[in-house]
């Protein structure tokens, strides 16, 4: 049996599920009716992190917002897929598109319609905070919840692991 660690190291694309990872999965409106979300400005340095380490980023989510769309421009994520209804056969599409093997993806998610992607991949991980379903199948729980760390922990492992825990801005 391969270790985590060994998991980790072969790691070429990290795919983030949006809300309840990526945010902390409340939807928040103002009065008019103007919808926001919370990203976790630590949780997109580590995405920063791994492009500079040459690591591929992604998003699925069945969400289909302006504001994620944003944000991973921002980011510079390489692949958002948005509106999924079916998040494996996204994760294939990703596959396809990069020329990779489910061993050489991370997937990090915290609901339901995650399991089939966190089942199949190389690495597979949930937010603290995660429905207890998708805890008791991933191959590690995050200290932190969705939104406050637990995507640059992900980041983070997969960096440590690669022998590029610390890349200074100076070496960007």
């Amino acid at each position: 049996m391969t270790s985590i660690m060994e998991n980790l190291r072969q790691i070429e694309l990290v795919v983030f599920d949006v809300d309840g990872t990526m945010t902390d999965g409340g939807m928040y409106y103002t009065e008019q009716g103007i919808s926001f979300k919370r990203f976790d400005v630590r949780d997109g340095m580590g995405i920063v992190l791994l492009h500079k380490a040459g690591v591929k980023t992604a998003i699925i989510t069945s969400e289909d917002t302006k504001i994620v769309q944003e944000r991973a421009i921002t980011l510079k994520i390489d692949s958002i897929i948005q509106g999924s209804r079916n998040k494996m056969a996204s994760l294939s599409l990703l596959c396809e598109q990069y020329s990779l093997n489910l061993d050489n993806i991370a997937y990090i998610g915290d609901d339901v319609n995650d399991l089939s992607c966190l089942q199949s991949v190389g690495f597979s991980m949930s937010p603290s905070d995660a429905h207890d379903i998708i805890k008791e199948h991933v191959h590690y729980i995050s200290a932190y919840p969705g939104g406050h760390g637990a995507v640059r922990e992900c980041c983070d492992m997969i960096l440590k692991a690669k022998g590029m825990s610390i890349i200074l801005p100076e070496q960007w």
